[in-house]
């Protein structure tokens, strides 16, 4: 059964090869596309429940035991990212006909498309830092490639920054792994974790851990490192912003969350509590940067930021209801966001604009994307009973258990102004009367539709199914907090 842990990885992998090789052919690539996204959805809730009923799936690839190979860890946490991650795919793989022409479908969109699902699920199941690096790198050169898809001039220009600055972040994370290794002698994540308790110069392993965050934090955008973000993820097309907002931010918030809580967490009053600060500015810069635009791709990409702040929060917190808390708004802001970009480029193509001021009375045409922005606005901003409520209310819980009022505070004004900038393009752009002069494409909507109601499906039911989901959460945030479980399931002690 171990063997299962490799499917994740395996399954996109092969279908970007295989689809690299009949690009041209559109409709067998998209129908085998789909059939994969299906499958591989199928196959990893699979290995979810497995995981769930019998225990943390260990592969040690080759035959060799850790931490002497590469080995997979298949545990709550990483299925539960990746079956949210292949939730987003199945949607994109289907919206991403409607929304790109053929001729950019045929410069291999399908192939770097699976090479990026390939890279993300590799990221959250590796068991050792380097190859975390590895699988960080091969998402970055698929996202590379889909960035500039279309090759028109803003792309490049925005895609040279995105490049140039993740380039920087690569060497600086290969440069503190090569630290860490000569201070405690491996890469393997649970013998990292045993052997820092037994360095004495705790100093060393406090500034290689400060290190390895801002590696993270560059790639998920924390502040003061966010500025690359906004106008990268707004400039591909719809669908590709859609797996950018969703995805790639998370992977840097994942890292950061699996490392400071097996690994780093020797000195929190120093570590988390600069996390705290950097939480805190990173919602409130966020949240100002997607009030001062009227571009509604630009509002939403703005509003990854404070969600990042979010998550950060629940993490420097460092309790079980706090890290509960960070998990599930992780794996909300990972559905909500992939809907509302898929929302908001649906929005600008079927008004052929994404400027605010020039939109009015969209609900009259397409009433069903109306009130589908409308649930997923709300459900951003944390209204009961959806699902940024239950995270948010996690992290606000997390933060007066800690006596941390004023982050407390900034978190609900975040939370109000989350909800009036996204609330304004509701009012303003579909609200109001009817422009008789405006022709609806209202069979492009529909196909825009589906895709779009599949994801908005899920996050409903992350709100009022919370029941079912919170009691898998709260395992997870247990176990993080308990670096044993990690430690022994990985090296069989």
């Amino acid at each position: 059964m171990s063997n299962l842990a490799v499917l994740p990885i395996l399954l996109p992998l092969l279908a970007g090869i295989i689809v690299a090789f009949f690009n041209t052919k559109l409709t067998a690539v998209r129908l085998f596309s789909r059939i994969v996204a299906i499958l591989n959805l199928v196959v990893v809730l699979y290995i979810g429940w497995d995981v769930y009923q019998n225990g943390t799936i260990i592969l040690e690839t080759g035959g060799w035991k850790a931490p002497y190979g590469i080995v997979l860890v298949a545990d709550m946490l990483a299925m539960l990212l990746i079956i949210t991650t292949n939730i987003i795919a199945v949607a994109c793989v289907f919206f991403a006909s409607k929304s790109l022409s053929d001729r950019k479908e045929t410069y291999y969109f399908y192939t770097f498309f699976f090479l990026l699902i390939t890279g993300v699920s590799g990221a959250f199941l590796t068991g050792d830092l380097f190859n975390l690096f590895v699988f960080f790198e091969v998402l970055l050169m698929a996202s590379y490639a889909l960035i500039v898809l279309g090759g028109e001039k803003v792309q490049l220009r925005e895609s040279l920054k995105y490049v140039l600055l993740n380039l920087f972040s690569s060497m600086l994370f290969v440069t503190v792994i090569s630290f860490l290794y000569s201070v405690v002698g491996t890469v393997n994540m649970a013998q990292v974790a045993e052997r820092v308790q037994e360095v004495e110069q705790k100093g060393i392993l406090t500034t290689i851990g400060i290190l390895l965050f801002f590696v993270f934090a560059t790639k998920a955008a924390v502040f003061p490192l966010y500025y690359w973000l906004p106008k990268s993820y707004i400039v591909p097309n719809p669908v590709v912003s859609a797996l950018f907002g969703a995805l790639l931010t998370k992977v840097g918030i994942y890292s950061i969350l699996r490392t400071f809580t097996i690994i780093f967490h020797h000195e929190v009053d120093i570590t988390h509590q600069l996390f705290l600060w950097l939480a805190a500015f990173t919602m409130l810069f966020g949240v100002i940067g997607s009030l001062s635009t009227h571009n509604i791709k630009l509002i939403v990409a703005y509003n990854i930021i404070p969600a990042v702040g979010f998550m950060l929060m629940g993490i420097a917190l460092f309790t079980e209801t706090s890290v509960a808390g960070t998990v599930y708004y992780l794996i909300h802001d990972m559905i909500v966001k992939g809907a509302l970009f898929l929302l908001v480029g649906a929005i600008a193509i079927l008004a052929g604009t994404s400027d605010l001021r020039k939109m009015n009375g969209l609900i009259h045409h397409y009433p069903v994307i109306g009130w589908l922005f409308f649930i997923a606005s709300i459900t951003l901003a944390g209204i009961p009973p959806f699902s940024g409520f239950i995270g948010k209310i996690l992290l606000m819980q997390g933060g007066l258990e800690k006596d941390q009022y004023a982050v407390v505070i900034i978190g609900l004004l975040t939370s109000l102004l989350i909800l009036f900038s996204m609330i304004r393009i509701f009012i303003q752009g579909f609200w109001g009367e009817k422009d008789e002069t405006f022709t609806p494409d209202k069979k492009g909507a529909r196909g825009f539709t589906w895709p779009i109601a599949f994801l908005v499906f899920f996050s409903i039911y992350l709100g009022v199914g919370a029941e079912t989901v919170y009691p898998i959460v709260e395992e997870i945030s247990k176990s993080l907090l308990d670096p044993s479980q990690y430690i022994e399931s990985v090296l069989k002690e």
